[in-house]
């Protein structure tokens, strides 16, 4: 089946910043299917009514997102692939709208958090925290007043008939949000240079230093390394990890296999190729 063909899962409304992840990656031809929540967006894989789910698991200013974490470390679903999008923030409301007209203003609180400066400047505005930046949109879209605004990317103006009052009023310029590409059995990824994984080790002295020695050992690159509280677990931590290499790779196997023996337990959760077009660390 061609990419343009597959069924992809997201969370959000259309016009979401996911949406746009889906079709940045699959193609402009793709179908893709809203889903009201992340867990939605995995069940969908899981129970076949999607082919795929894309889901946000870090954005470059907020950090992570745990609960996709949690998903990723408690569901089947393997990651096949990654697509990093840049976030541009527009201001949008109706056609007869002005700055001056808008009296509140509708977004994601991550959202309106990274459009604080901007925000800043207009002290009479109402901020008001939604579920999601395109549901901030279309509910703008279905209100019909010209004092209401969302923040929201330029696609879900498209989307929702909305006029474009400000554009790029992000705080940092430099705003990415990368997103993982989930399958269910997925064939291995021919090329893949990226693996992420997610361990504990033993509650003993020296534990995490022996499961980094694995990596270390053998030359391969942790480029991302993070705790996580485990779910019905107090004060038991999971460590969600990123290398270079794919599992075919003779040195990343045996450090996974290493780090097999010397911990609690290891979760593979998929190889696959770097975002195209992104270079890390300004290389």
């Amino acid at each position: 089946m061609s990419k343009a063909k597959r069924l992809v899962a997201f969370q959000g409304e259309r016009g979401a910043y996911s949406e746009d992840a889906c079709f940045k990656y699959f193609g402009n031809g793709v179908e893709t299917k809203p889903c009201p929540d992340f867990k939605s967006a995995f069940e969908a894989v899981e129970h076949e009514e999607a082919s795929h789910a894309v889901a946000p698991v870090e954005n470059s200013i907020e950090g992570s997102v745990t609960q996709v974490n949690d998903l990723l470390l408690d569901h089947d679903l393997s990651v096949s692939g990654e697509v990093i999008v840049p976030v541009k923030h527009c201001l949008m409301s109706h056609s007869e709208a002005e700055l001056s007209t808008i009296a509140e203003v509708l977004s994601h609180p991550q959202a309106l958090g990274q459009c604080r400066r901007f925000l800043q400047t207009y002290t009479r505005w109402r901020l008001i925290p939604a579920y999601d930046t395109a549901g901030s949109a279309r509910i703008v879209a279905e209100s019909g007043r010209k004092d209401q605004a969302a923040i929201a990317s330029r696609r879900a103006a498209s989307v929702y008939g909305l006029k474009i009052l400000k554009e790029d009023i992000q705080s940092e310029v430099e705003n990415y949000t990368r997103f993982f590409v989930l399958e269910k059995n997925p064939a291995p990824v021919e090329g893949a240079n990226k693996t992420s994984i997610v361990f504990a080790t033993k509650n003993v002295p020296g534990a995490l230093h022996r499961a980094m020695g694995e990596f270390a050992s053998r030359d391969v690159n942790l480029s991302k390394l993070e705790s996580r509280p485990r779910r019905n677990k107090p004060w038991v931590y999971v460590f969600y990890a990123d290398f270079d290499g794919g599992m075919e790779d003779a040195n990343c196997n045996a450090a996974v296999g290493g780090l097999l023996k010397s911990g609690a337990f290891v979760k593979v959760l998929g190889s696959y190729k770097k975002a195209e077009g992104w270079v890390e660390n300004g290389e």
